[in-house]
């Protein structure tokens, strides 16, 4: 595991919540084992940490929420990561996927809009001990060209199309998975690109996130 997440605090329902998830369907043992390790009290605000273990998405500030843990493990399992590779999150949030993605991953670059929210998830991240995560403010439309090919990209809020800039930062054989389409009636979606350039998308299933607001996402 990457960073010292290992703590001892709320030890048993981590392993519980990880419990959970597996009779749910998430089959991949290193997301599970990320799970169990990642202190997701610790990425919520004081007064929700007894609910911080519960599979559901709890608000964190700035109109914006911490994802339910059963998606953030649906979409790292989506990622097929094996720990060698170089993520690219669009919408760091409270830290949380990327504190999972940075115990799957070699290096994950996450970016976040909001000044506050990035901030508050660095402070959290470097709390933990996580150290191959870094955090840029900015449009995650756009993504990150100065780090680009990405071997996996992970877009955490609902947009009406995967943007196309993601896409072209997309490496050869590399996954995008993220909710796009309409308000309210979006899908969670991964592009796969083949070593040939070429890209297929299939659908994950239905989702609901806060919006992906950008250059290539929704207007404020």
């Amino acid at each position: 595991m990457r960073g010292a997440t290992q703590s001892a605090e709320f030890r048993l329902p981590r392993r519980r919540l990880a419990e959970r998830l597996a009779q749910a369907g998430v089959r991949d043992g290193r997301v599970l084992a990320a799970v169990e390790a990642v202190p997701r009290h610790r990425l919520v605000p004081a007064e929700l940490r007894t609910r911080a273990y519960q599979d559901a998405s709890l608000p964190i500030g700035d109109g914006q929420t911490i994802s339910a843990p059963s998606m953030v493990a649906v979409m790292s399992q989506a990622l097929e990561l094996s720990g060698n590779e170089t993520v690219l999150e669009v919408g760091t949030g409270s830290g949380y996927q990327a504190a999972i993605l940075a115990q799957l991953a070699a290096r994950v670059i996450s970016i976040e809009r909001l000044p506050g929210l990035a901030a508050r998830a660095r402070r959290s991240l470097d709390g933990m001990g996580i150290t191959n995560v870094v955090v840029h403010l900015g449009d995650g439309t756009q993504g990150r060209p100065a780090d680009a090919p990405f071997d996996a990209i992970a877009v955490t809020a609902g947009g009406p199309q995967v943007p196309e800039p993601l896409l072209d930062q997309l490496g050869p054989e590399g996954r995008l998975v993220g909710p796009f389409g309409a308000r309210g009636a979006q899908e969670l979606l991964r592009y796969r690109r083949s070593a040939t350039g070429a890209l297929r998308c299939e659908s994950l299933g239905s989702c609901r996130f806060v919006d992906l607001i950008g250059t290539h996402g929704f207007d404020r």
